[in-house]
């Protein structure tokens, strides 16, 4: 019985021994000197692990009497997951080499993080959710103040971490009071406590709290107010890394203990998730507006994305979930290759943050300046890139679901957020000259951009090769 349990959580079980064997190597080899190695390693790891989960998983296997599920929701979660992680390390070696950032800490950070994040997605059980969570978050924390010659750094980190001890707290007691009123912490348990359409006062509190706590980790308002703050003290690389990996694994974790947990009671948390949705959308079309500096902007941006992902799951169906998860494996995609291209935006060799720094890019260095147009087209759901086909997926879930008016809001907010992105376009290719940005001498940031940018074009005829896997997965989760 153990065997088999431990057959399969094996991904998790290797990705740990790895993290735990790179942190004795690199103590016992003179720990930075090792730290660019160990970063591409890991990376490796990532990739590697990706393509066996991806190609190996098959059915619905439960572990450790229900606490842990691989089914095909979590597979598709854990390869995006590995994925985005697995380039995000690539690009950022570099950068955090040229800074003097590139400690041994941060790949076997970033791995014990993306362990956390593979026991979210796979949760069964309110223990084994809160140990993934934990696991992530406090990896997290550490990461966001890596650069501790910086007010700024040590900021973001510090406040992460408050707030997120907030949010922990949150949940737990949402937990407390969902395994009072249920009799079990296990999710197949609880939605048998919660059938029928009818749960207990005592267990919507619980559903309450427990919501507003994962609400938190997509950055969902009005459990927002973290994200701008930490997004522009980090380090870019480390912004990149929470503008891609941690969403996917929240948002499937999101789903995962909606409509496992709480699947009998769907029309109780569909109000919850419509207003958070709505709240999202708008306070990032509007807030974006006045950013000047592309980091804070890019948090906003996650803001309003967070809040279209949302809207798939608000629908609480099948199709719903579907929407959600190509929504995410776009929106991932779409990020990874824009903070590409803000990880090569510098001066002199430091970092430019700045939007007006981009004025007249395009005559500069026209390749890349399109690439990025592009990639913001695709972001505001302009057709036909791959960005407009996520939002469509979406605003179809909630239109089926009988949201039409959510839909609607989904449209308006969509149309407000086109002006930050298109705005950015504006000062590449018809600002006045301003300062003129180092050109581009990464390879891997070049490359990064340039195939984000193509998946954004190619990704129209194949559907980004991603509907059938997340319908299946989709299936999996939502009986």
């Amino acid at each position: 019985m153990i065997q088999a349990d431990l057959n399969i959580i094996l991904p998790e079980i290797l990705l740990s021994v790895y993290a735990l064997l790179a942190l004795v190597v690199a103590v016992y080899t003179g720990k930075d000197k090792v730290a660019g190695v160990l970063t591409w390693a890991t990376a490796l790891v990532f990739a590697l692990l990706a393509v066996w989960i991806g190609l190996t998983g098959e059915g619905t296997q439960v572990a450790f009497g229900g606490m842990f599920n691989d089914d095909g929701f979590a597979r598709f979660a854990k390869v995006t997951i590995l994925l985005s992680a697995a380039v995000v390390l690539g690009m950022s070696q570099e950068y955090m080499a040229r800074r003097g950032l590139l400690r041994f800490e941060y790949p076997v950070l970033v791995a014990l993080a993306v362990v956390g994040m593979m026991v979210m997605v796979s949760a069964g059980d309110l223990m084994a959710l809160y140990m993934g969570l934990e696991l992530q978050s406090l990896a997290l924390y550490v990461v966001a103040s890596l650069r501790r010659d910086s007010v700024k750094s040590t900021e973001a980190g510090l406040k992460y971490f408050v707030l997120g001890a907030l949010s922990s707290g949150l949940l737990l007691y949402g937990a407390s009071l969902t395994y009072g009123f249920a009799g079990t912490t296990l999710f197949s348990g609880i939605i048998t406590a919660a059938s029928g359409g009818h749960a207990s006062l005592g267990l919507l509190f619980g559903l309450v709290f427990v919501v507003a706590g994962l609400a938190f980790k997509v950055s969902a308002v009005p459990f927002h107010m973290w994200t701008p703050d930490v997004y522009e003290g980090s380090p870019t690389p480390i912004t990149a890394f929470f503008a891609t990996a941690p969403k996917m694994a929240a948002m499937g974790l999101f789903a995962r203990v909606l409509h496992d947990a709480f699947g009998g009671v769907t029309a109780d948390w569909q109000q919850v998730l419509v207003v958070m949705s709505v709240l999202s959308m708008f306070l990032g079309a509007v807030a974006a507006i006045g950013q000047n500096n592309i980091k804070r902007l890019m948090a906003y941006s996650s803001i309003a994305h967070m809040g279209y992902a949302m809207m798939g799951l608000a629908a609480g169906t099948v199709f719903g979930v579907q929407a959600m998860l190509i929504y995410m494996a776009i929106y991932v995609t779409m990020n990874v290759g824009t903070f590409a291209f803000i990880l090569s935006m510098e001066k002199d060799g430091q970092p430019v943050t700045d939007i007006s720094a981009l004025n007249m890019y395009a005559k500069r260095e026209p390749g890349k300046a399109l690439a990025m147009l592009v990639l913001l087209f695709s972001l505001a759901g302009v057709p036909p890139m791959v960005g407009f086909f996520g939002k469509f997926y979406v605003l179809r879930a909630a239109y089926d679901a009988g949201l039409v008016w959510l839909a609607v809001l989904g449209v308006i907010a969509s149309v407000i957020g086109a002006f930050y992105y298109l705005r950015i376009v504006y000062y590449m290719y018809f600002g006045s000259d301003g300062v003129e940005l180092d050109k581009g001498r990464s390879p891997v940031l070049w490359g990064v951009l340039m195939a984000s940018a193509a998946l954004m074009l190619v990704g129209v005829v194949t559907q980004f090769g991603v509907e059938g896997a997340a319908a299946a997965a989709a299936a999996t989760l939502v009986n």
